[in-house]
C-alpha cells in the first residue's frame, strides 16, 4: 500500500501534530508500507529520508498565488506517487487532497488532531475521519460530521525515533520541589491558570520550583505575569527543549493546565517518565489519563483546585509515589506500533468500500492536465 501524508511542514520545535504524524510515517514505513509526505519540510525531513520516506516539497501558504501553485505541484506528486490512500492531517491540505480526488483514483482520511480549531469540520470531506480522542469524535459529531465517518485513534507515540529511548536521557538538574509543565506558551495551555496556582503553592511550600519548558506566541505575556509574583524567584522560563523528558525525570509533579486538549501526547510521555502527574479534566486528558486513574483530574480554570492538588503532590511523599506508580501503569498500551496497526485498519476499511481496485491505479493526468 501507498500512503501520502500531508502536512504543512517538518517543524522540529515541539508541534504535536507534526510529532504525531512523523512518528505514524516512520512505523508505517517501518512496517513495510511505502510511505511519502508532502510539506513545506523543516527539521524532521533528514529523519523521514533516513527511514526511505520521500518528501515532496509543498508550500500551502494561503497567499493567492502560492495556493494556486500549491494546487498545481501536489497534480504532478499525485500522478508521480499514485498513492493508495492520501492522509491529510491540517485543512488546507485536506482540502487540496479533496480537489484532486474527483480526478485521481485514492482515498482520502483526514485527521483531526485539535478540538480547538473552529474549521476542523473540513476534515468531513474525508472518506474517513480520525479523531485522537473519545472527546474529538463526539466534538465532530456535534460540528455536523457523520458519524459513521469517524474513527477514533488514540494518539500513541511512545518508542518514537524522534527521541531518544528514555534510559539514555538524564534527569535534568532543577531545584526542588518541582513542578514541571511541558507545552506551548499560549492562553489555551492554561499557563496563566498555573501562575496563579503557584501563587498559592509558594505560600504553603515556600521552597517550591515552577519549570515552564516549551515556547509560544504569548510566552512574553506570561513573563510579564510571573515578574509580578512574590516567587517570581522560583518562576523558571526553560523555553523549548528538544528532549523535554530531561525534565519529567527530574519533576516532582508534572502538570497540564490546559483550557483545551484534544489528547496530549506530553501526558503519554510524562506517564512513561514515571511522574506524579495533575491535569484538567477537558476533551481528551482524561482518555490521555485513564480517566483519572494515571493522574489527578481537576476542573479546567478552578485554580484553588489546581494548587491543591499540586500541593498534594509536593506536599507527601507516599501521595506522589502513589500516583507516579499510577502513571505508568498501562502506559505501554501507548505504543506507536500500535497507533499504525488501527489506521491500517482504517485503510483497509477504505480499500474494501471503494469501487475501483486500489491496486492498480491509473495515471490522474490522464484526466486533467495541470
Amino acid at each position: 500500500m501507498r500512503v501520502l501524508h500531508i502536512l504543512n511542514d517538518l517543524s522540529d520545535r515541539g508541534n504535536g501534530i507534526i510529532n504525531a504524524a512523523v512518528d505514524l510515517a516512520l512505523e508505517q514505513s517501518r512496517q513495510g508500507l511505502t510511505v511519502a509526505v508532502t510539506s513545506a519540510g523543516g527539521g524532521y525531513r533528514n529523519l523521514l529520508e533516513r527511514a526511505g520516506i520521500r518528501h515532496f516539497d509543498l508550500n500551502q501558504s494561503r497567499r493567492p498565488t502560492e495556493l494556486v501553485r500549491a494546487v498545481r505541484l501536489l497534480h504532478s506528486q499525485l500522478r508521480e506517487f499514485q498513492p493508495h490512500i492520501v492522509h491529510a492531517h491540517m485543512r488546507t491540505g485536506l482540502l487540496l487532497a479533496w480537489f484532486w480526488k474527483r480526478f485521481c483514483n485514492y482515498a482520502l482520511v483526514g485527521h483531526v488532531h485539535n478540538v480547538h480549531d473552529r474549521e476542523s469540520n473540513l476534515m468531513g470531506m474525508a472518506e474517513r475521519v480520525i479523531a485522537v480522542s473519545e472527546s474529538v469524535g463526539d466534538s465532530m459529531v456535534a460540528r455536523g460530521i457523520a458519524r459513521n465517518k469517524i474513527r477514533v485513534v488514540l494518539n500513541r507515540t511512545l518508542e518514537s525515533p524522534r527521541v531518544p529511548p528514555l534510559r539514555a536521557i538524564s534527569a535534568a538538574c532543577l531545584q526542588r520541589p518541582s513542578i514541571v509543565t511541558v507545552c506551548g506558551m499560549n492562553h489555551r495551555k492554561g499557563i496563566a491558570e498555573l501562575l496563579a496556582a503557584f501563587e498559592l503553592v509558594g505560600h504553603d511550600i515556600p521552597n517550591s520550583h515552577l519549570y515552564l519548558v516549551g515556547d509560544g506566541p504569548d510566552r512574553q505575556e506570561f513573563e510579564r505575569l510571573a515578574a509580578q509574583s512574590k516567587w517570581r524567584r522560583h518562576i523558571h522560563f526553560e523555553g523549548y527543549q528538544s528532549v523535554p523528558q530531561a525534565y519529567m525525570l527530574s519533576a516532582d509533579a508534572f502538570v497540564l493546565a490546559s483550557r483545551r486538549e484534544s489528547f496530549g501526547l506530553v501526558l503519554i510521555e510524562a506517564r512513561q517518565a514515571g511522574c506524579a502527574i495533575v491535569g484538567t479534566n477537558v476533551d481528551g486528558v482524561a482518555e490521555a489519563l485513564d480517566d483519572g486513574r494515571a493522574g489527578m483530574l481537576v476542573a479546567a480554570g478552578d485554580v484553588p483546585a489546581l494548587a491543591h492538588a499540586l500541593c498534594l503532590m509536593l506536599g507527601s511523599n507516599n501521595i506522589r509515589e502513589r500516583w507516579q506508580c499510577r502513571a505508568t501503569a498501562g502506559v505501554d498500551e501507548f505504543h506507536i506500533r500500535r497507533m499504525a496497526h488501527e489506521i491500517q485498519a482504517v485503510y483497509e476499511e477504505l480499500r474494501r468500500v471503494e469501487p475501483r481496485s486500489l491496486d492498480s491505479i491509473p495515471t490522474c493526468g490522464h484526466e486533467v492536465q495541470s
